[in-house]
């Protein structure tokens, strides 16, 4: 089974992490860790599938993220010393079934990097439009691994400055949104429902496509679960925080998004889908704002690049270490920066050779068909760990439990076919790693007995 966090210290060896974080300070770092400007790089790929309801799709994902976040809360609880999904459900169903949530997710760690790339590369286009997008992807999956090979880090202080900073970005929008509208003429009230529900364009499957895209909204909420062991009440202040995180942003997202579409002429096309939000922006507020918002969008995504390359290289660092996959590659440490070299170069050159070859939409997809998939197995392992505990009162959580599966499931099921299959070859390759490696380990324990 993989554990990421296999180089973790040894709690009863050594030091100990000191419990310091307060509830507020975990709702923050969730808030920070999702970004509050998740849903605007989304928006078009969100806006096309879902015929214009991305205010439906967002609080649709809502839903299902909230039932999930009671499952990770729960788990949480059980499983204090730091957990993700892997270890939930390597630990409550079995840790072959760990092994391949915690596969599945190491895809959603490469994948991010990718889309960061891509975005970027269409964002770093709408200043210098006569640059042709082959040299922006070249460049930032170049900048991106040059700056993780020389150990280049952004601190939690950069981090919460960002956030701050897209904070009033965000002011910056609904403020320049809500001043456009009011001069607005010859609106009907059914003016302000379109974005919820639009009759000449609403379809359940529609929707449920959009929503299956907008899950991307809410990644990154279970960050918050494997702080437990530096929180102060474990047991009461994570499921509260990771609840209270999803709502925040699924009501942020909600809003920026609705002003959106009321600002967007409908069923007016975007001339880029992946930058559709930035487009919406100088409508709402002209150049000023379209510059601010492309920026700042720009250098979050540079951010977040750097940040999941290294995190997705620190992964396979990890399963290398476990000999989950070829140790003598993934497992080596450069001697001098303390850098898996091997790995930053390897998701580097995907970054490169994906931003090249896949959409931002497809790249999307993949990453949420490795996030449903984790988000299934916690709420299943949810479900399980009340089921044996058979109490009267665990029927409630196992019912929401088991709803949270259903729901997520249902989502995953609607992602695009080439997502599903695509999706489908990285898991069979890992169930295949995993029986070789089962394999080989049984070959040599009786030669060592």
């Amino acid at each position: 089974m993989v554990v990421v966090n296999s180089t973790k210290p040894n709690v009863g060896s050594g030091p100990s992490l000191r419990r310091s974080l307060r509830f507020w300070d975990l709702v923050l770092y969730g808030i920070i860790l999702i970004q509050p400007t998740a849903p605007m790089p989304s928006f078009g790929i969100i806006y096309a599938e879902a015929r214009g309801h991305v205010v439906t799709a967002i609080l649709f994902a809502l839903i299902a993220m909230l039932f999930t976040a009671v499952s990770y809360g729960r788990m949480a609880r059980v499983y204090p010393e730091g957990g993700s999904a892997f270890m939930y459900v390597g630990k409550e169903l079995h840790p072959s079934l760990g092994y391949l949530t915690g596969w599945c997710m190491a895809m959603d760690y490469i994948l991010n990097p990718l889309i960061c790339t891509i975005w970027c590369s269409k964002a770093a286009g709408n200043f210098l439009p006569g640059i042709p997008y082959f040299l922006f992807a070249i460049f930032f999956a170049t900048l991106f691994t040059l700056l993780n090979l020389n150990g280049v880090e952004t601190s939690a202080r950069i981090n919460s400055a960002l956030a701050a900073a897209l904070g009033v970005v965000i002011v910056l929008f609904v403020g320049a949104a809500v001043r456009y509208l009011w001069h607005v003429h010859n609106t009907s009230s059914s003016f302000y429902l379109f974005p919820f529900y639009d009759r000449s364009t609403f379809s359940p499957h529609t929707v449920f496509r959009g929503t299956s895209i907008a899950v991307l909204t809410y990644i990154g909420f279970d960050g918050i679960s494997t702080l437990t062991d530096e929180a102060r009440d474990p047991g009461r202040t994570i499921p509260r925080a990771i609840v209270l995180t999803c709502l925040i942003t699924g009501i942020l997202a909600a809003v920026e998004v609705y002003l959106g579409q009321l600002v967007w002429p409908h069923h007016r096309p975007f001339a880029d889908l992946d930058t559709a939000f930035v487009q919406i922006s100088g409508i709402a507020g002209g150049v000023w704002l379209f510059v601010i918002v492309n920026a700042s969008l720009l250098i979050a995504n540079v951010g977040s690049g750097m940040a999941s390359q290294l995190g997705a290289a620190r992964l396979l660092l990890a399963m290398g270490q476990d000999d989950a996959i070829p140790k003598s590659f993934f497992g080596a440490v450069h001697p001098k920066n303390h850098i898996p070299r091997n790995n930053v170069l390897l998701i580097g050159a995907i970054c490169l050779i994906g931003s090249l070859t896949f959409s931002y939409q497809l790249g999307t997809e993949l990453l949420n068909y490795g996030a449903l998939f984790a988000f299934m197995g916690v709420n299943f392992s949810s479900a399980m760990l009340g089921w044996r505990s058979s109490k009267a009162h665990q029927w409630p959580w196992i019912v929401l439990s088991l709803v949270g599966f259903i729901v997520c499931f249902f989502l995953w099921i609607n992602l695009g076919t080439l997502a599903r299959i695509v999706g489908t070859v990285w898991a069979c390759t890992g169930i295949i790693l995993y029986l070789v490696r089962r394999k080989r380990t049984t070959h040599i324990e009786p030669a060592n007995g």
